[in-house]
């Protein structure tokens, strides 16, 4: 989820990642129930859990199950060694760690994008840029790249990636790479397979999987990198429930492969509301589609009186963000819901 400064819901400044339905609830008193939540970019169909042993819940993780769970992911993204892989309690947790085990004084990041990573360098006491081209990465002491990208869906290529690691890493600098939304993101090669020094590739598992909750995440890094990252996270770090999940859901790749076609169909049918709302299409991914409006902060207001939480950016004020919605019903009330809300705010 794209994040930037804005004025919450609350009326307060912070970093605003979406998903707060009890605020949403509070400045829309009015608005009817069931809250369609379309604020964010997580899977609105997830992965079916099933049983767990009773063990995973019971007991304190171990390391053969962290293994197994490191294996599977090693395996799901291609990278060449379980070894290079490190899980952790979420993407986010990584992102607030990486500063502390590398240090860094001038810090790139590619803009327009998920804040989170400017706050964890700046809270470390980096100076932090963002650039809006590839090449101005390369003087920094760590640049960060997220691709496909959030909130727009740019993808920097592969080839792109390792040449900016090499120049990175050939002077002790480090390239981030966030892959939140790769796993079903058509045409975009991830760096893991062919990572190069210099380079740490960050995945997220429950925004494909639709298990926000279950908070994991994983680092592929070399050496020294991925020790610091694991002695930093500590001792079970990830619980017994989402390493059992997690090996489990990573593994299926009949479910991902089904999930993929649902995905190509439900964002071409987000897509056509949308733009007959009179909203134009900006980009996006499987995931979450990016839309500009003329008064894209009317209508989400308009959007959260009918009911519907969507993504506003107090940087980009012509842009929504949209998740998919999840099962007929949803689809029924967004398209019922958008189009009043169009008409109330107009062209």
């Amino acid at each position: 989820m794209g994040t930037v400064t804005v004025t919450t819901l609350a009326g307060d400044s912070l970093l605003y990642h979406g998903g707060d339905l009890a605020e949403a609830r509070r400045r829309f008193p009015g608005a009817p129930e069931p809250w369609l939540d379309l604020s964010t970019g997580i899977n609105a169909v997830p992965y079916p859990v099933g049983e767990l042993a009773e063990s995973a819940w019971t007991r304190l993780p171990d390391a053969d199950a962290v293994r197994r769970l490191e294996a599977a992911a090693a395996s799901a993204y291609g990278a060449p060694d379980a070894g290079l892989v490190v899980a952790a309690p979420g993407t986010q947790a990584l992102i607030q760690i990486l500063p502390r085990v590398h240090a860094a004084r001038r810090v790139a990041i590619l803009g327009f994008t998920y804040g989170e990573h400017a706050a964890a360098w700046r809270a470390a006491g980096a100076e932090v840029a963002t650039v809006e081209r590839v090449e101005d990465l390369i003087d920094a002491d760590a640049a960060v790249i997220v691709t496909p990208n959030n909130p727009d869906g740019r993808v920097v290529g592969a080839g792109d990636l390792a040449v900016l690691a090499g120049a990175l890493g050939a002077r002790g600098g480090l390239l981030v790479v966030d892959e939140a939304f790769a796993d079903i993101a058509p045409g975009v090669a991830n760096l893991a397979p062919q990572l190069p020094p210099g380079a740490v590739v960050l995945r997220s598992f429950g925004k494909t999987y639709g298990l926000a909750g279950l908070r994991l995440g994983f680092a592929v890094a070399r050496e020294p990198l991925g020790s610091r990252l694991r002695a930093a996270l500590g001792p079970w770090a990830v619980s017994g429930p989402a390493l059992e999940i997690g090996a489990r859901a990573l593994a299926d790749r009949d479910w991902l492969a089904a999930t993929a076609r649902r995905l190509a169909g439900d964002v071409a049918r987000l897509d056509g509301l949308l733009e007959r709302a009179g909203l134009a299409i900006v980009g996006g991914t499987p995931l979450f589609r990016l839309a500009s409006h003329s008064r894209a902060f009317a209508l989400f207001e308009a959007l959260g009186r009918q009911g519907v939480l969507t993504r506003p950016f107090a940087a980009r004020p012509h842009w929504l963000r949209f998740g998919l919605p999840g099962g007929d019903e949803a689809w029924r009330l967004l398209e019922e819901r958008l189009a009043g809300a169009a008409r109330e705010v107009g062209p």
